[in-house]
């Protein structure tokens, strides 16, 4: 087995021939990717050449393995391709192009090229002997039309069933070179010789192959199943791999070590550990770790969407077209950095700020930031920041979930934000937080306190795949709760999300003031609308608890007394023994532990940085009332109560005055309800609000600032 290394033009010269067997695939490549990659290799080549013809080095495309076949008498030397013929034939097509270029603008090029492509002088059969590659039977009659336009086709057989319904890869292929040339070489001022000689040349000077050729004793299948990894596809990291390090060959030695081994030792051996190999899922794709962090890697650096199936190609373009490095060692330590952070990522520590990211990112599955948070990570002037700067996006993040807005955008306004921060100037901390509190629409916008509060209380959290969500948010208010006490406790059990008001409440979790046992009960407007308003508050986060195991199902849906014991039997959580201070479990204390949930949510994820409005908020520990003066009434049994704000408080006449329109309703009444949808508020025009739709009224006018 010998290698020979030949530029394109080497390679067809002088009388030989190239057969590819008829058991190979027909010709393949198509313009994306591999024709435009091949073209960019030319015009770097060409670049090369016009701005110092000294410092150009042939550009390597691959190998190719050929066998000599034996020939005997005229015939001319043969070679049957063993691997290599969508390279062969790619570039038998494009020098047909640029003879065809050549040929249509008068340039004696035409005459040099065509030497490159057909035999000439004695043989043994000059129909077939004639060309220098030989193609298999399904691409033989398009691909000797373009290399010989003038060829009867009669000599070649009659077509295949299909030959004339499809327009074969070699025909498209063929075009698409004849394009490129032509924009390359003719301009408004006509046809440039130059343009064209410099192309030519770089063909034989800046692209070359390398030619293994068999001998005697060498087993092709072998060599063959050898250099296709015996079948086995190269990964994404696999070819990364391969590309970066063919290009840190020839470094020489220091201290006896090759240059190259000791970069690999430092760099990429840690990366082919058992660790990087494991697979990971992010939505519905599974792909090894290595793969993944390679990914993020490139899309930070280029401020793009990159898909794993794409990220060799997109790599491989960026490195050559853009030069990012200034040496292939520079270029492994910045892989080096990236899988630094990644491995954090991976690793999820709960004592680090980016293992933390890592394990939320997993529950709430927004791998689509992981290229942000590996820029805000290595780059200098934003590292310093990386606890805060992480904090911001994991409340951005929290709080959109919450209120239930759109995911769908991530993937590009988070790789949008690294460009953003790489041009601001001063504090990328800050010019993040700015940039986050700015936006406006539901695709981007980050809920103030108002917003995050409404969709806290009013919207069921518990549904779909939400469990992973649930218990990292709950996990992170216990840790505050225990906090604020002064408590170490570790919990070394897992903990499950649970409801403390069961889901299938109805059989022992009656509703107050009604007889479960009235036949009409069903028909009751009152009791249908309390049962509505029961089953909606089911799933709120005021009704949601962690527990270090689950509770049998006796248990879990059995009545009050015994599931609350049950659950405050957990009291190793804060969580849990906050429930002591609750008698009673039902819509209304629902709402009021989810407020107090709500206070230590806000101090843990930030709300954004906007202007406050004049006026009272309603969110001080409790739900405020409307302003001091609000004229309020109730109308109950036909019968219509008044009353006004007035110091914090709704005063009725007869009674004494209530902190809460639902105290007011529960003193009224005799029953339990939520205030909210009893009362109404006079507007300064006259008419009556509900006190629950002014509250929303509220905060909307608020969030829309």
């Amino acid at each position: 087995m010998k290698p020979y290394t030949r530029s394109i033009i080497e390679l067809f010269d002088g009388k030989k021939r190239f057969l590819i067997p008829l058991y190979q695939r027909q010709y393949a490549w198509k313009a994306h990717p591999q024709l435009a990659l091949l073209w960019e290799d030319i015009e770097r080549s060409v670049a090369r050449l016009m701005e110092d013809r000294r410092s150009l080095t042939p550009h390597f495309m691959g190998a190719i393995v050929i066998a000599q076949v034996k020939t005997f008498g005229k015939e001319l030397q043969a070679f049957e391709i063993i691997d290599g013929q969508q390279r062969l034939t790619t570039f038998q097509l494009l020098l047909a192009a640029l003879r065809d270029v050549a040929g249509a603008n008068g340039s004696h090029y035409e005459a040099e090229l065509q030497k490159y492509l057909v035999n000439d002088g004695i043989m043994s059969d000059p129909v077939k002997e004639r060309y220098k590659l030989w193609p298999s039977l399904t691409d033989r009659l398009s691909f000797v039309r373009i290399i010989d336009p003038n060829v009867d086709a009669d000599a070649f057989g009659p077509p295949l069933d299909d030959e004339g319904d499809v327009v074969r890869r070699s025909v498209a292929a063929h075009e698409f070179f004849k394009e490129r040339i032509a924009a390359h070489v003719i301009s408004e001022e006509g046809f440039d010789e130059r343009r064209f000689e410099i192309l030519f040349e770089a063909l034989r000077e800046g692209l070359a192959i390398v030619s293994i050729e068999l001998e005697g004793g060498d087993d092709p299948q072998t060599i063959f199943e050898t250099l296709n990894s015996r079948g086995v596809d190269l990964t994404p990291g696999d070819l990364m791999r391969n590309f970066i390090f063919q290009r840190a060959k020839g470094m020489g030695q220091v201290d006896h070590s090759l240059v190259v081994d000791t970069l690999y030792e430092k760099h990429w051996l840690p990366l082919d550990r058992t660790f990087w190999a494991q697979s990971a899922s992010r939505g519905r794709q599974s792909r090894n770790r290595l793969d993944w962090m390679l990914t993020d890697h490139l899309s930070m650096h280029i401020g793009d969407l990159v898909s794993v199936e794409t990220l060799f190609e997109r790599y491989r373009r960026w490195l050559l077209n853009a030069r990012p490095f200034p040496s292939v060692a520079a270029e492994l330590e910045s892989i080096s950095a990236t899988a630094a952070i990644e491995k954090r990522l991976f690793d999820q520590s709960p004592t680090d700020p980016i293992g933390n990211f890592g394990r939320f990112a997993d529950a709430f599955d927004v791998s689509t930031a992981m290229p942000l948070v590996i820029y805000l990570a290595t780059d200098p002037s934003a590292s310093a920041y990386i606890d805060r700067a992480l904090a911001i996006l994991i409340s951005y993040i929290l709080r959109r979930d919450i209120c239930g807005l759109t995911t769908k955008n991530y993937n590009r306004f988070f790789i949008g934000i690294i460009e953003r921060l790489r041009q601001a100037e001063g504090n990328k901390l800050d010019a993040l937080n700015e940039f986050l509190s700015s936006r406006q629409s539901d695709t981007d916008r980050w809920p103030d306190d108002v917003e995050w509060l409404r969709a806290w209380l009013g919207r069921g959290q518990y549904k779909g795949p939400r469990q992973a969500r649930l218990r990292y948010i709950f996990e992170a208010i216990e840790f505050a709760k225990r906090s604020s006490l002064n408590e170490d406790i570790t919990i070394r059990s897992a903990l499950t999300i649970e409801h403390i008001m069961p889901q299938a409440w109805q059989g022992n979790w009656p509703i107050s003031g009604f007889d479960a046992e009235e036949d009409d009960l069903d028909i009751d407007p009152d009791y249908v609308l309390r049962r509505t308003e029961r089953d909606a508050a089911i799933d709120r986060m005021g009704n949601l608890t962690l527990l270090t195991h689950s509770l049998n199902a006796s248990v879990s849906n059995g009545p009050y007394s015994i599931k609350m014991p049950a659950v405050r039997a957990h009291s190793s959580l804060a969580l849990n023994r906050d429930l002591n201070s609750y008698s009673d479990w039902n819509e209304e204390t629902i709402q009021e532990r989810g407020i107090d949930l709500f206070n230590t949510a806000k101090m843990i994820w930030e709300a954004p940085v906007r202007p406050e409005l004049p006026g009272q908020s309603f969110i001080e520990g409790n739900v405020a009332f409307p302003a001091a003066g609000t004229k309020c009434k109730f109308t109950y049994a036909g019968k219509e109560f008044f009353g006004v704000i007035e110091a914090g408080h709704l005063v009725v006449q007869g009674y004494e005055p209530f902190a809460t329109f639902s105290a007011a309703s529960r003193g009224i009444t005799n029953t339990r309800r939520n205030g909210w949808n009893d009362w109404h508020l006079l507007d300064s025009g006259g008419d009556w609000t509900l006190a629950h739709d002014w509250r929303f009224q509220q905060a909307a006018s608020r969030s829309d600032h």
